[in-house]
């Protein structure tokens, strides 16, 4: 007799936790195998990573196109600046503040863009993030429109040595990478993840189940919106210089960061991590021939976009059935003994 059994977990995506655990152990312990440009690097990757995931859970799952998430980038990045230069607070805990002071900032900006939809949402997020910007510019503490940068004792405060000083920046941005990735995953195997993919898949019938919507979106911005800010903050720790033009680059914090969610896979967990390799090959592979690497970038967009709309993962998933974040249930039947 033949009973039906309901799962998330799949062969593939448990295969892959393992590979994944071993390959987090391997990264850990990158200080004593990499140098120290390569621990930039990865760094840097594993931070747009984070911030690839953030705009995805917007974007993918609660249809929140945003094209101003470097509001936060850069709020974040400044906090980080103006309390501990000002505040006295360690860099951690000033990143950690950061986060916290973002979140209660989303709130009445999410009542106010909100009330927007479609595209004069996306225009409104980037017309909040040249506020953000325009007001940092004016405050001459914090060195103006031409920046400040980090003073040497507070840099000091994080390690005795400049070996110490990378191997932590690199750790932090690898634990804000897991950090992220986990807590996504969690929220949409969560009730509150099922009724953000409701809302994805149909608004009206989300609606009619008694769904909240706007306050399920409102959840999701002042969450993103934290770790976007912590995320910048430690941007700008590697960074260790900060100006307005740099902290609000919508090309730098947004523009790049939906290229690598919309040529992975948008509304996936894996298509964010397939789109910041790809990423980062074209940049490393390409960056020396000046403007013929934002015109690449932009062609490969349009190909997958013309070819693979689901992205580089939606192909490959669509192909072979693979899920390694097992978000969805699935229905086996397996055959019982009387």
């Amino acid at each position: 007799m033949s009973t039906p059994a309901v799962t998330r977990a799949t062969r593939a995506s448990r295969i892959a936790m393992i590979i994944a655990a071993l390959a987090l152990i391997v990264l850990a312990l990158a200080p004593w195998w990499a140098g120290r440009a390569d621990l930039r690097l990865m760094g840097e990757i594993f931070l747009y990573l984070s911030l690839a995931c953030l705009w995805n859970l917007m974007a993918g799952y609660a249809g929140l196109v945003s094209v101003g998430q470097q509001a936060f980038v850069g709020f974040g990045g400044y906090m980080l600046f103006a309390l501990t230069i000002f505040g006295g607070l360690h860099p951690i805990a000033a990143i950690l503040l950061a986060g916290v002071l973002a979140a209660a900032l989303s709130v009445p900006v999410a009542a106010l863009i909100f009330r927007l939809k479609g595209a004069y949402f996306a225009i409104g997020t980037w017309v909040v993030a040249e506020v953000f910007r325009l007001t940092f510019a004016q405050i001459s503490a914090l060195g103006g429109g031409s920046g400040t940068s980090l003073p040497v004792g507070i840099v000091r405060s994080l390690a005795d040595s400049r070996s110490g000083r990378e191997a932590l920046s690199y750790w932090l941005a690898l634990g804000a990478a897991v950090t992220v990735i986990t807590c996504v995953y969690l929220f949409l195997r969560s009730r509150r993840g099922l009724a953000l993919t409701a809302i994805r898949d149909s608004e009206v019938a989300a609606s009619g189940l008694g769904i909240d919507i706007w306050r399920t979106k409102l959840e999701v911005y002042v969450v993103t919106s934290a770790f976007t800010a912590v995320i910048g903050g430690l941007l700008f720790l590697q960074k260790l210089r900060i100006s307005p033009d740099a902290a609000f680059s919508v090309n730098d914090w947004t523009a790049f960061v939906i290229f690598i969610v919309v040529i992975g896979g948008i509304g996936t967990l894996e298509g964010p991590i397939i789109g910041t390799i790809l990423f980062f090959l074209l940049r490393e592979t390409l960056a020396d021939f000046g403007t013929i690497y934002l015109m690449v970038l932009g062609a490969v967009a349009i190909v997958v976009m013309l070819k693979a709309p689901k992205g580089v993962w939606g192909l490959v998933r669509d192909r072979f059935d693979l899920e390694l974040f097992p978000l969805s249930y699935r229905v086996n039947t397996k055959q019982k003994g009387d």
